[in-house]
C-alpha cells in the first residue's frame, strides 16, 4: 500500500519552491506571534490555550491540510500528467495510500511541530497545554489530509472548496454555530487535547468517543471514496 517512487514524486510535488514558501509561512507566523506575546504578557496559561486554540488549530492546521491534500493529487488531474501514472503497474489504491501518508505527513510536519514549538514559547508546556494541542493537530492533521486529498480527486477547484470549508466551516462556524460544531474536525481534534490538557483549558463541544468514531469514519471513507474516484477515472481515461 505503499510505494516510493510515487511517494517521491508526490514530496518533490508538495515542496516545490512555491508550496514551500506557503507551507513554511503559517508556521513561522504563528512561532513570530506566540514569541511577541510572550514578550508582552509573561507566561499565561489561557493566553496560550487561546492562541494555539484560535490560530494554530482552527486556522493553520487546515490551510496547511488543503495545501497538502490537495497538492498531493489535484495538480496532477489537472495538467493530465496523472495518466501517466496511472498507466504504470501500480494499484489505484496504493497510490491513493501513498499520496495520503505524504499528506499528512507533511501536514504533521508544518503544523504539530510548529504547535508543539509555540506552545513551550508561551507557557512552557503548563497545564500540558502545548502538548495538548500538538495532540489534537496530529489527529487533525490525518483527517484533513484524507478530505483535501478526496477534494483533490474530485474537483478542479479543490483549492478554493477547501480554503471555502477551511476558513468559513472550520473557523467561523465550526468555532461559532453549536449545531456545525458535530461536524467539525477541529472539535473532534479538540475533544483529544481536551483529555491531555488541564481542566478549563480546553473546551470541545463533541464527547471523545463519539469524536474518535468520527474521525476514524471520516479518513476512511474518504481515502476509500478517493480510490474509487481514480478508478473511475482510469476507466473514463482508456474509454
Amino acid at each position: 500500500m505503499y510505494n516510493p517512487t510515487v511517494a517521491r514524486l508526490t514530496y518533490r510535488a508538495l515542496l516545490g519552491r512555491r508550496r514551500a514558501l506557503i507551507l513554511f509561512a503559517l508556521p513561522a507566523l504563528l512561532i513570530v506571534i506566540a514569541v511577541a506575546v510572550r514578550a508582552f504578557t509573561g507566561v499565561d496559561d489561557k493566553v496560550a490555550a487561546d492562541l494555539l486554540g484560535g490560530f494554530a488549530l482552527a486556522t493553520m492546521v487546515p490551510l496547511i491540510g488543503v495545501i497538502a491534500g490537495t497538492g498531493a493529487i489535484g495538480p496532477e488531474i489537472d495538467d493530465g500528467s496523472i495518466v501517466y501514472l496511472l498507466s504504470k503497474p501500480v494499484k489505484r489504491p496504493t497510490i491513493i495510500m501513498t499520496k495520503l501518508i505524504v499528506a499528512i505527513a507533511v501536514t504533521m510536519a508544518f503544523s504539530a511541530i510548529p504547535t508543539l514549538i509555540a506552545g513551550f514559547i508561551l507557557n512552557g508546556n503548563g497545564q500540558q497545554i502545548a502538548v495538548a494541542y500538538t495532540v489534537a493537530a496530529l489527529v487533525a492533521s490525518i483527517a484533513y489530509s484524507a478530505l483535501f486529498l478526496l477534494l483533490g480527486t474530485v474537483s478542479r477547484h479543490a483549492v478554493v472548496f477547501g480554503l471555502v470549508y477551511a476558513l468559513i466551516w472550520e473557523s467561523l462556524f465550526g468555532s461559532l454555530v453549536s449545531g456545525a460544531k458535530t461536524l467539525s474536525v477541529q472539535q473532534w481534534a479538540l475533544s483529544l487535547a481536551e483529555k491531555v490538557a488541564g481542566a478549563g483549558y480546553v473546551d470541545a463541544s463533541v464527547g471523545l468517543p463519539t469524536a474518535v468514531v468520527l474521525l476514524a469514519v471520516v479518513t476512511v471513507g474518504a481515502t476509500v471514496y478517493a480510490g474509487q474516484k481514480l478508478r473511475r477515472l482510469t476507466l473514463a481515461g482508456e474509454e
